[in-house]
């Protein structure tokens, strides 16, 4: 059968250097023991190193095209070739409900939607490694008070401790994309709880960064209001991209604390 030709809708830029391919397939090696689900494999160009490991392994591709390559080409993967969406799939389908690794040559466009889909099922999937945008994963592996740190450094890091592991130049795809990529692996931490809110944790960190020029003082004051007590103190004179995740873990539970006697005081 015929190359896929890459498409330029889905994101896609077809790695031709075996070597930076068979470097990224076994980074699943971080995480022995588990199956693998491979995201967008293309023309299995990491899936051709991943399949001689002797790991349960599934894949999956929305492209059409591309999963009648990989059927003709990956005989052995036949029951394991998932014609389908990653974001919208029913992962807790996948290998009976066991905890699996995920890897992928990932799509620029999507490739954040992908790992706030990882955070989501966290649960079940302790590891993920792969090829994303070298801005995304300056941000992902990003330590407070870089200018790559921001919203997905924190709600990712809260839950992983990610690692970025090396560079890779424009040259080595089909086509050449404008901008470098990187190649990150992610390992879930020990934390069970994050100790506040989620929800509101989530909140709180997206309204701050949204306004990341200006002080938490008045990034907070969407959700807390202009005349809220907790303004005076001095933490709020910082910037979000300088708070710790566990210092947005504090403010969360802070600005808990005070909604919740607001509401008490209009109630009673």
């Amino acid at each position: 059968m015929k190359p896929v030709k890459p498409k330029k809708a889905l994101g896609q830029h077809f790695l031709k250097d075996l070597s930076i391919a068979k470097a990224i397939a076994d980074t699943v090696e971080r995480f022995p023991g588990y199956p693998v689900l491979e995201v967008g494999p293309g023309m299995g160009v990491l899936t051709q190193f991943l399949v001689p490991k002797q790991r349960e392994l599934k894949v999956v591709e929305i492209d059409c095209e591309s999963v009648r390559y990989l059927r003709d080409n990956y005989p052995e993967l036949e029951d394991d070739i998932i014609e389908d969406d990653f974001l919208r799939m029913h992962l807790d389908r996948l290998f009976d409900g066991r905890p699996f690794i995920v890897i992928g040559n990932y799509p620029y466009n999507i490739s954040s939607q992908i790992f706030f889909r990882v955070l989501d099922n966290r649960e079940r999937i302790p590891g993920c490694t792969g090829m994303i945008q070298r801005e995304v994963a300056l941000r992902l592996a990003a330590k407070p008070g870089s200018k790559a740190y921001g919203i997905l450094s924190v709600l990712m890091q809260a839950w992983y401790d990610i690692d970025y592991l090396f560079t890779v130049d424009e040259h080595v795809f089909n086509p050449p994309p404008k901008v470098k990529s990187a190649v990150i692996s992610m390992k879930r931490n020990d934390v069970k709880e994050l100790g506040c809110d989620e929800t509101l944790f989530r909140q709180v960190v997206k309204t701050t960064f949204n306004q990341r020029r200006k002080t938490l003082r008045n990034g907070i004051k969407p959700i807390v209001g202009a005349d809220c007590p907790l303004l005076a103190d001095s933490l709020f004179n910082r910037r979000p991209e300088q708070l710790s995740v566990s210092e947005f873990i504090q403010l969360t539970n802070d600005v808990q604390a005070y909604l919740n006697s607001k509401t008490k005081c209009q109630t009673d």
